[in-house]
């Protein structure tokens, strides 16, 4: 997937966090440490740092929500980070993405902190963002 498919997906899935530039991907994807798992309407994309990951970002198009999509690249995304002898994998989401808290949630995410008026919403709303995280050794998503 390109980085402006990625772009162009990203776009149409979120305002907060603010949707990411092609260049922004690009940028992210020329990283030897970050991955990317992509089906035809969407993607996941994460960065490992040694015995941990973090789940960057996960976008789905709107017109294939709801279909297990995104269930579907969080588990690949799991696997392919326990094949890599990942432990831990780390993630922040806007909280009031309702959604991806309980798609996180059901696959053995736990929440670990909260940040304050982390992300900027439009008309200069201030969104807190929530801390997650996955640990190999206690969890089996599948």
């Amino acid at each position: 997937m390109t980085p402006e498919k990625m772009a162009q997906i990203h776009a149409q899935c979120f305002t907060t966090p603010r949707p990411w530039q092609a260049a922004e991907f690009a940028s992210l994807l020329a990283s030897p440490s970050v991955i990317v798992l992509h089906s035809d309407n969407g993607f996941a994309l994460g960065q490992i740092a040694g015995p941990e990951s973090e789940l960057l970002t996960i976008a789905v198009h709107p017109d294939a929500q709801g279909k297990g999509k995104g269930r579907d690249l969080l588990r690949r995304f799991i696997e392919s980070m326990r094949q890599s002898n990942v432990y831990d994998i780390f993630l922040e989401v806007a909280e009031t993405n309702i959604g991806a808290i309980s798609l996180y949630e059901s696959a053995g995410f736990v929440v670990t902190g909260r940040r304050e008026a982390y992300y900027n919403a439009p008309n200069a709303i201030k969104i807190a963002a929530i801390t997650m995280k996955y640990t190999m050794e206690n969890n089996d998503f599948g």
